[in-house]
């Protein structure tokens, strides 16, 4: 019985991996077992990580926003102002409301002692 080279698919398939795996160090780019296995992981990794990085906004922006306000002099909180402004029917989302914080202190003083009175 002949010999089949089998070239092309699994060539092609080697080289798909490694095209995603080039930048890995060590064994983890060349050897094609660690290599697949780094993929997946890598895969599972970023995958994981965008619903964290949705997070980790959401809290950097929430902790932005409490500082301004409580440096404001008032005894005010981050969760009565989100809530008065809910109440006022004030579509302003919480990365909005942190980029007023930073940039344009005082319109966000106006913002919470008009949700005040």
């Amino acid at each position: 019985m002949t010999r089949t080279r089998r070239g092309y698919i699994a060539r092609r398939r080697r080289t798909k991996t490694r095209l995603c795996v080039s930048t890995f160090r060590g064994s983890h780019s060349r050897l094609m077992r660690t290599a697949i296995q780094q993929r997946i992981r890598a895969l599972a990794s970023s995958h994981r990580d965008r619903g964290s990085r949705k997070i980790n906004f959401r809290r950097l922006w929430i902790t932005r926003i409490n500082a301004v306000i409580r440096e404001n002099g008032v005894s005010y909180s981050y969760s009565r102002s989100i809530n008065n402004l809910y109440k006022r029917r004030l579509l302003l989302n919480r990365k909005i409301l942190a980029q007023l914080a930073i940039s344009n202190t005082n319109c966000l003083y106006t913002i919470s002692n008009e949700i005040i009175k």
